[in-house]
């Protein structure tokens, strides 16, 4: 469970997160989506005890993160995959997430296989590896204290098309098991595919929030076009059905698919296309929220106290 209450942080006169607020519940993959500088990482870093909030507070298992008693037990976290010591190779890299966590080193290597690391790469110092490869390894450093909660910003950045499959495939069956992931990512269709609510910030705000199914439920009734547009209008208008020109004999009608289907075959209209009105899916739906919205500046100066964590 992470719950986040009216989560605020300003940089002097720059307010970057205003006053957020969202519940990741067990069993769910939540996404985490925004534009650059929309104050993602900034909200993830808070929620971690990286970040010290200006109003509001995060709890993660109902307390704040710096109260969790050995937290790489409980809560997985990956925000920045390129931090990461590089001179060390990644089996010393996760032997020592090990033994700071109190698991066995044994759990290093069930890791290294289960992220797809090979022995040749796991002897290689992490400075060679690929960004690609640097996921892999925070993934499993996340992983290694088999915690209920999963934090992970942009996990799949470097992944090949085979990397993202197998990531959504993790985070999927680490859900089912009664896991709460909170995953931010620029990858809209691969959040899609995998998250069951999305929390959408835009501005430092949040734009939208709810599950997959409320926030992609496509609006505006049904659109249907036939080989006769003027019989087809004609069609709709006798069955008391209005229906709004959308070009190239395509009507928009605020009906059920069935009662439009029936209008069309009373009148012998030949469709040759009819299907839900709008349903441009998750892409969609976050231009429609965030476009033109503000940017956090990237001269926002972040104190060295924070920076250094």
């Amino acid at each position: 469970m992470i719950d986040v209450v009216q989560l605020t942080k300003r940089y002097r006169e720059v307010t970057a997160v205003d006053a957020v607020s969202f519940r990741c519940e067990p069993g769910t993959v939540t996404g985490f989506l925004g534009p650059n500088g929309a104050g993602k990482s900034t909200t993830m870093r808070m929620i971690c005890g990286l970040t010290p909030p200006s109003a509001g507070e995060a709890t993660v298992l109902g307390v704040p993160y710096a109260r969790i008693a050995n937290p790489g037990r409980h809560v997985g976290v990956l925000l920045d995959a390129a931090a990461m010591h590089p001179g060390r190779t990644g089996r010393e890299t996760l032997g020592l997430a090990a033994q700071v966590l109190g698991v066995e080193q044994a759990r290093a290597q069930q890791m290294l296989d289960r992220v797809g690391l090979p022995a040749k790469a796991a002897r290689r110092r992490v400075g060679g590896y690929s960004l690609g490869m640097r996921q892999r390894l925070g993934i499993a450093q996340a992983l290694i204290g088999d915690p209920s909660v999963l934090i992970l910003d942009e996990p799949a950045n470097g992944l090949d098309p085979e990397g993202i499959f197998w990531m959504r495939t993790l985070l999927r069956e680490f859900a089912d098991r009664g896991g709460t992931v909170l995953l931010s990512s620029h990858l809209l269709r691969e959040v899609e595919a995998v998250a069951d609510r999305f929390v959408v910030i835009s501005g430092g705000r949040i734009a939208a929030q709810g599950t997959k199914d409320d926030l992609l439920a496509a609006p505006g009734g049904v659109l249907v076009r036939g080989l006769d547009a003027a019989a087809l209008h004609a069609a709709l208008a006798a069955a008391g059905l209005a229906a709004r020109p959308e070009g190239a004999g395509a009507f928009t009608v605020d009906a059920p698919a069935e009662a439009v289907g029936r209008a069309a075959a009373a009148a012998g209209v030949v469709l040759t296309e009819l299907r839900q009105a709008g349903g441009g899916g998750l892409e969609e739906l976050f231009l429609s929220l965030t476009a033109g919205a503000p940017a956090v500046p990237a001269s926002v100066p972040v104190p060295a106290e924070e920076a250094l964590k």
